[in-house]
């Protein structure tokens, strides 16, 4: 019978540091793995009292914290789905996503309650709102006050349950909920997890630099718990601070998209160089390919040995690794398929690529690829061949079976790490009244490695800045243009598609 890893590492390793959240200014928290796994259970034994069954949908919404770690383990543990929200969502983003995954309960940051009791009466399916961090609003309840038992939860199972369903913008516009396995699969990140030398680190210290909705910064979190490290939460990001953390508690390992890693080389060296960042050993990069001047810039002011690069994404989980030896001698590379993972490229007819150079629709078939869409199983099979499945991605490989992505087929737009389809955006703009026709595109950007830009027909007259404010109403952060360009009209084909090849031309030459 497999053991649930916190209940585990609680009664061996209980006095260990599981987590700390150091926030600057606030006191520092901080749970070894026995009280840690305490509080999982309270709180799990606490959606158990309040009628959340095995199989409910349970939300959570929030910064990185010591309680968004905490909600993840005690969804698995009470048999739960989670859904991670992610914390920048607009009324109308979180009332499709809590709409569509058929959320039961809600725990929540007291910064974003106000907005979930707005949203309450248009969510008949939302029977409980937790906050914590603050006071609950009316019909909310506070975290304190659903705290069950300590012991372990009748339903505690393990990390590898089928249980977050983790929401991914689709090429029409709508995200889709990707049904996922929590902590990674047995027979694929054991592998891997012996490769980065997490297991055999004497003090493993994870810190948080992504946003742990996503399934990257979340999944390697989870994993380094799995083998008894320590994670540090960085609530909201500030590169002098992300330093501060390194040097404090010693960080041994972190999961990273560019643009924060290119924040933290911008650092005035005077600066920097008041921080100890030598502990690093493992800097997994992903969510966006890294410049070679990047990876140069990183290797310039941490440890040369450190720097790892996977290809991966949320439907796929992690498809290629890039040891910290191939960084320079492979430049542009994704690396070779991860432990546990085949991958295919395929032809416009299907037929399987094998000769190297020659580019073709990646498919991956492994234990970590995820089971279906939530409601959408249709647009699942889409993208599935024979057992392997595809996230879009043109790739080729060279001589020695290392992988090159050379284009997104679906027209993706990958900004500061945060994946943007343009179809939602452009649903989005083409609501404004002096917007005739719309297209939005990624064009290359020195801060976000691809920033969001807008091309759009006005109605009459249309001035940019009203088009801006316009998408700051409705989309967050991420989804925002932060580029609007005015055009008498779109280049289109025959069949009047639009030619966003010739429009990426134009505007980048």
């Amino acid at each position: 019978m497999y053991v649930d890893q916190l209940t585990h590492h609680a009664a061996t390793i209980g006095d260990r540091i599981a987590i700390t959240d150091d926030r600057r200014g606030e006191q520092v928290r901080e749970l070894n793995y026995a009280a840690f796994n305490d509080l999982a259970n309270q709180v799990a034994n606490g959606l158990a009292t309040l009628g959340i069954e095995p199989g409910a949908h349970v939300a959570w919404w929030g910064n990185n914290s010591l309680e968004t770690m905490c909600t993840i383990h005690a969804c698995r543990k009470a048999a739960a789905i989670s859904v991670p929200i992610p914390y920048r969502s607009t009324d109308d983003e979180a009332l499709y996503l809590l709409s569509n995954a058929n959320v039961a309960a809600l725990v929540v940051e007291a910064q974003y309650a106000p907005l979930v009791a707005d949203l309450a009466a248009r969510l008949p399916e939302l029977e409980h709102v937790i906050v914590y961090g603050g006071p609950p609003l009316a019909g909310q309840l506070a975290w304190d006050e659903i705290l069950g038992s300590p012991t372990a939860p009748v339903a505690e199972r393990s990390m590898q349950a089928t249980n977050m369903v983790i929401y991914t913008s689709g090429t029409t516009g709508r995200p889709k909920g990707a049904v996922k396995e929590i902590g990674g699969a047995p027979n694929e990140f054991p592998p891997l997890l012996e490769a980065l030398g997490w297991p055999s680190m004497e003090r493993l210290s994870f810190l948080t630099t992504g946003p742990l909705y996503h399934s990257g910064p979340s999944g390697f979190a989870l994993r380094a718990q799995a083998v008894g490290g320590t994670i540090v939460t960085q609530h909201q990001f500030d590169p002098v601070d992300w330093l501060r953390l390194v040097d404090t508690y010693q960080i041994t390992a972190t999961f990273s998209a560019p643009t924060p890693i290119r924040r933290i080389c911008a650092v005035p060296d005077d600066v920097k160089t008041g921080y100890d960042v030598t502990s690093m050993r493992t800097m997994v990069a992903n969510a966006a390919p890294w410049t070679m001047t990047l990876k140069e810039a990183y290797l310039r002011d941490f440890p040369a040995d450190s720097l790892w690069e996977v290809y991966g994404s949320t439907e796929l989980s992690l498809v290629t690794a890039l040891a910290p030896e191939d960084q320079l001698r492979k430049p542009g590379s994704c690396g070779r398929a991860a432990p546990g993972v085949e991958i295919k490229l395929l032809d416009e007819n299907g037929t399987e690529i094998v000769v190297p150079g020659v580019p073709g629709e990646l498919f991956a078939r492994s234990a970590g690829v995820f089971e279906t869409y939530h409601r959408a199983h249709d647009q699942y099979l889409e993208d599935h061949r024979d057992g392997f499945h595809t996230g879009g991605d043109i790739a080729y490989r060279d001589n020695e079976d290392y992988f090159y992505i050379c284009d997104r087929k679906k027209d993706m737009i990958i900004t500061g790490g945060v994946n943007v389809y343009p179809a939602e955006v452009e649903n989005v703009l083409d609501a404004h009244p002096d917007v005739r026709e719309v297209a939005v595109i990624g064009v290359p950007d020195d801060e976000w490695g691809e920033a969001v830009c807008a091309i759009a027909v006005p109605n009459g007259s249309l001035d940019p800045e009203s088009l801006m404010a316009f998408a700051a109403e409705h989309l967050s952060g991420p989804k925002r243009p932060k580029r609007v360009v005015i055009v008498d009209e779109l280049p289109k084909t025959g069949t009047g598609k639009v030619l966003k090849r010739a429009l990426r031309e134009s505007l980048i030459a």
